[in-house]
């Protein structure tokens, strides 16, 4: 007989635990019990009924290109569908797990399309690519020519006003979304600095990275950045101060009730304030939250080296997909990320966390591989200066977070030192009042003491004790 398998974990295992809250999280209340019962036959069912139906409905004879792509499509979905009842919740369960088990497939299918990638060349790869979008066919990264760095001493509100377009836009809410995944200043300052670092020292490879100083520093740090961090911020400070009672939507009588709570279903169930740095981080912490700053600097630098490798346009669908999908992806990884650098008691980082990181270094491989032609003109200096300035400068402004926490700290307790110092005054008072009041000396004395007490000189006040004669009492107890 064939013995069964099952995922089993040590009861008391706090290990365990703390690992199945970031990676398979339950869903603790449930609202709709039909949404969360498993349905397994019935999908079955469905499934291949439809399989049946576009297996011989459909034209065969219509063009290769299209019965690929069909059966492409096919392969996605079918695999989609395991996601669902196979793959971890991760950290997250709203709006539904199901929802986060398919950013985990598509995670794991856009990772296995890299790894693909990189066993061909790069004739096979732009095929690939113009075969599914065949706009690209007749394009070329010259076409994409803009004013860069040009006219700079042009500084005025009209020319400014003209610099900001949809990718302005795009940019200010990208940071918004950066900022509700990360939600500390300090981090996400740091990576809006270092960012534009970043910028100077790959334009020489990048032509889209030359900007002038009022662009790069105007428009990009203090509006779009430091406004979108600003808002996202408000935001957490808002969920942090939100009361969260979810009540199920059965008990609620209006219709109009009925669909606002429908509609909260799409909000986080709780939120978390997060602690990146506190002051009693240890230095692994400190060099854990460093790696988050480069690595974002490397997903970043990963979407303009494959569109420009790979030539296309910025306002191609292939390129919003990826990045839809990274930020999918993004959210589980982070709060992963976070629950391994913060919390001791997880041992290990989370599955999401674990492939993001893989197709991260995999995109970079890519881009090294088919980017030899642009690397070639690579300036070592540059590059050096770069990295020296993404260690030193993440973790100089780490270490000044860290300083602000613990100053802050210091003057938390300070403060509540005062105030218990205030409270405890009036008491001080009144202790160092009684102490100055003149004192009796009361002195207990026996019998045999006393004889030696007369031939004293006066002195103080003296109480006497009698002593109870034992032998005398029972004299008188035999007298009688």
């Amino acid at each position: 007989m064939m013995a069964t398998r099952r995922r089993t974990y040590s009861s008391g295992s706090d290990a365990s635990d703390r690992f199945i809250s970031i990676n398979e999280r339950p869903v603790d209340d449930i609202s709709l019990e039909f949404f969360y019962k498993p349905h397994t036959i019935t999908l079955l069912i469905v499934i291949i009924s439809g399989l049946i139906y576009f297996a011989f409905t459909r034209d065969e004879n219509e063009s290769i290109q299209s019965n690929i792509q069909s059966g492409l499509v096919a392969m996605v979905f079918f695999f989609l569908i395991i996601s669902i009842m196979a793959f971890p919740n991760g950290p997250f369960t709203r709006p539904h797990p199901a929802i986060w088990r398919i950013v985990f497939g598509l995670s794991i299918l856009y990772m296995l399309l890299l790894l693909f990638i990189v066993f061909q060349d790069y004739r096979t790869v732009r095929s690939m690519f113009e075969w599914l979008f065949p706009d690209l066919t007749n394009f070329t990264i010259d076409m994409d020519k803009g004013e860069w760095g040009e006219k700079c001493d042009d500084l005025s509100f009209a020319r400014l006003w003209e610099s900001i377009d949809f990718f302005c836009f795009a940019h200010f809410t990208g940071w918004i979304m950066k900022t509700l995944l990360i939600r500390h200043y300090g981090i996400l300052w740091t990576i809006s600095v270092m960012w534009e670092i970043t910028e100077i020292a790959f334009s020489h490879l990048l032509p889209n990275f030359i900007e002038c100083w009022w662009d790069a520093f105007i428009l990009d740090v203090l509006l779009c950045n430091g406004f979108g961090i600003w808002c996202g911020m408000q935001i957490c400070h808002l969920m942090e101060m939100r009361y969260f009672n979810w009540e199920s939507i059965k008990d609620i009588q209006t219709t109009t009730g009925k669909l606002k709570r429908a509609v909260l279903q799409f909000t986080p169930e709780s939120w978390t304030a997060m602690r990146w740095l506190d002051p009693t981080c240890t230095y692994m912490r400190f060099l854990a939250v460093s790696q988050l700053v480069i690595f974002w600097q490397l997903s970043e630098l990963n979407t303009f080296f494959i569109k420009h490798i790979f030539q296309m346009p910025p306002s191609h669908p292939l390129v919003f997909i990826r990045i839809f999908l990274l930020g999918a992806m993004s959210a589980p990884t982070i709060r992963q990320y976070y629950s391994y650098v913060t919390d001791p008691r997880c041992k290990r980082v989370g599955t999401q966390c674990w492939v993001y990181g893989l197709c991260m270094c995999i995109e970079s491989l890519i881009c090294i591989k088919f980017g030899a032609d642009i690397f070639q003109h690579t300036q070592i200096r540059n590059i050096i200066a770069w990295v020296l300035v993404q260690a030193a400068g993440s973790l100089m402004c780490l270490y000044l977070c860290v300083t602000h926490h613990r100053l802050q700290r210091r003057r938390v307790i300070k403060h509540q030192d005062d105030s218990l110092d205030e409270d405890t005054e009036p008491d001080s008072h009144i202790t160092s009042y009684i102490q100055s009041l003149p004192r009796k000396t009361v002195t207990l004395s026996t019998p045999e003491e006393d004889d030696d007490s007369d031939d004293e000189d006066e002195g103080p006040a003296k109480v006497q004790r009698r002593r109870k004669n034992p032998q005398l009492r029972r004299s008188n107890r035999l007298d009688h």
